[in-house]
C-alpha cells in the first residue's frame, strides 16, 4: 500500500492543472475521453470514485453531458455522478 500511494503523489506532482492537455471530467463533450490522471478531493471522495471505478490510469468516455448528473462509461461501465464531483477529477484527452 505504501509503495502504491508513493506513486500516486509522484503521479501527482508531476502532473499539474496548468498543462494544456489536463483538464476537468466535466469539461469533456460528449463522445470525447480521456485518462485520469488525479483526483483532486478529500479520502472519502477518492473512496466513492474508486468504488465506481474511476481512479488515476482508468479511461473515461463522456456519454451525458447536458444539465444535471454528468454519465461517463469508466472501463465498460457506466457511471453518473454530479458536476461537483466531475469537476474534480483531473483527466488527459485522448
Amino acid at each position: 500500500m505504501r509503495i502504491k500511494r508513493e506513486m500516486e503523489i509522484e503521479v501527482m506532482r508531476s502532473i499539474s492543472p496548468k498543462d494544456s492537455d489536463v483538464m476537468m471530467l466535466s469539461q469533456l463533450k460528449p463522445g470525447e475521453q480521456g485518462v485520469v490522471v488525479a483526483v483532486e478531493g478529500g479520502r472519502g471522495l477518492r473512496q466513492k470514485l474508486s468504488l465506481r471505478g474511476v481512479s488515476e490510469g482508468s479511461i473515461a468516455r463522456m456519454i451525458w453531458a447536458s444539465r444535471g448528473p454528468i454519465v461517463v462509461d469508466v472501463d465498460r461501465s457506466t457511471v453518473c455522478m454530479g458536476r461537483g464531483m466531475a469537476q474534480k477529477v483531473m483527466i488527459r484527452r485522448i
